[in-house]
């Protein structure tokens, strides 16, 4: 009796175990500006790192200043279910950087 209330947990078990890991991805929305002449832009970034608004921060700065870019904020960070709707505000600089 104890065997089969156990073999249905198991083959859940094994589905599971069974289903490829699909990475969720995580993105940051932010502002960022050039000076002289000033220039501003709105842009959405891929992280690499923790999925958080403090950690996207510094990756989101550091990866804008190597083009010459100073980050203003951090507006949310999201999972790839918000992209779309971000992608024509950002225009070209929709995961440029």
């Amino acid at each position: 009796m104890k065997h089969t209330r156990l073999l249905p947990a198991l083959l859940l078990l094994l589905v599971a175990l069974a289903q490829p890991a699909q990475a969720a991805g995580c993105y940051a929305d932010y502002k960022a500006k050039q000076d002289q002449p000033l220039k501003l832009h709105y842009g959405v970034m891929e992280l690499s790192g923790d999925c958080s608004k403090a950690a996207a921060k510094g990756e989101v700065a550091e990866r804008l200043s190597r083009a010459g870019w100073t980050l203003l904020n951090v507006l949310t960070v999201f999972g790839p279910e918000g992209l779309e709707q971000r992608k024509a505000d950002a225009g070209r600089n929709f995961l440029r950087f």
